[in-house]
């Protein structure tokens, strides 16, 4: 696929086809702008012909768009696998929730986005054209862009397809394309340590994001498969180690889940573990998810929850529900549509 290229890549492929360098950054300019193939015309007929099949061919399957301006998307990828995403609104700019894979084979028992096991990754390209195509489809180009931060937070986990997430990063900072700095990406991730260290050894400063949502590990095995490889004292250490190197504070996700996670006493327990460095966690409201058979709270627990972080001397706050009226956690629309298929 032609957008796993570099710049530099794409330019030096052309030349290999034999046509000027030029032409590789003309195509590269036209792929940032998520042109259709049809749409290019300033490029030879027979070097479009040449690279056909390898241009990017992704579309939108299906829009929703809540009242708040908050729009779900579902994409119809080249080989016909579909995912998702969430374009959100805020003072501070646009945020695009990103999927990194098809499916996921993390499976957590509160998410919609493993119920079909994992497909495949998407390469670097795929991630980044998810975001290309956001762009365009809300009037933004490359000089005035309608998507300025991005969250690995969609379909997949991120630090399982770690090579083409670490490339997707070079490839949405070149300046000549979306030019968008690590410091506008978070990763989420649901703890897979050995890959917290390589990211922080590697150079990389995005804002990690950590799937936490317990207390203790006998908790967390109950909810998440992931907890029977690595404890919370590890995911812990490997933070500590990324703050350490990168000097960026560390977000802890807590989906709250009704008489599992909810009550004051793992409120306590929890602000004891996360004492002793920058970090701020985000309290969630589980959404409801049909076949995995869990509740999410109930009232103001939420904001019951978060205050009692925030006497124990955290950082916390409630995650704004976005896009209710469209319906559907992480997953769900994608599922939907599969579930149709069948």
């Amino acid at each position: 696929m032609l957008l796993d290229y570099s710049r530099e890549e794409l330019c030096a492929y052309i030349e290999k086809l034999g046509f000027p360098k030029f032409r590789g950054a003309q195509l590269f300019d036209a792929m940032m702008q998520a042109k259709k193939i049809n749409e290019i015309t300033n490029l030879p007929k027979n070097l479009l012909k040449e690279i056909e099949l390898e241009y990017p061919h992704f579309e939108i399957e299906r829009c929703l768009e809540s009242k708040d301006g908050t729009k779900k998307y579902i994409y119809r990828m080249n080989d016909g696998e579909i995912i998702e995403g969430v374009f959100m609104k805020y003072k501070y700019g646009n945020t695009l929730c990103i999927s990194t894979q098809v499916g996921c084979r993390m499976g957590c028992k509160f998410c919609a986005s493993s119920l079909h096991g994992l497909i495949r990754n998407l390469s670097a390209g795929e991630i980044l054209e998810q975001i290309l195509i956001v762009n365009r489809d809300n009037g933004g180009d490359l000089k005035h862009r309608a998507v300025t931060n991005i969250v690995l937070m969609g379909s997949g986990e991120p630090l399982d397809n770690y090579d083409n997430v670490t490339k997707f990063f070079k490839l949405l900072g070149d300046e000549k394309g979306m030019n968008i700095s690590q410091r506008n990406i978070s990763l989420s991730t649901c703890g897979l340590v050995p890959n917290i260290y390589k990211l922080a050894d590697d150079g990389w400063n995005v804002t990690l994001t950590i799937s936490l949502h317990a207390p203790n590990d006998d908790i967390r095995r109950k909810t998440m498969p992931i907890a029977n490889k690595y404890s919370i004292n590890e995911i812990i250490d490997a933070c500590k180690y990324y703050f350490e190197k990168t000097g960026r504070r560390i977000i802890f996700e807590y989906t709250l889940v009704k008489g599992v996670n909810d009550k004051t006493e793992h409120a306590e327990e929890l602000s004891k573990v996360l004492r002793g460095f920058p970090c701020h966690v985000n309290v969630i409201p589980l959404n409801y998810v049909k076949e995995r058979n869990l509740q999410g709270p109930t009232g103001k627990s939420p904001y019951i929850f978060a205050d009692k972080l925030i006497e124990k001397g955290l950082s916390a706050t409630v995650r704004r529900t976005l896009g209710a009226d469209i319906g559907g956690a992480c997953g769900q629309l994608r599922n939907s549509i599969l579930d149709k298929k069948v």
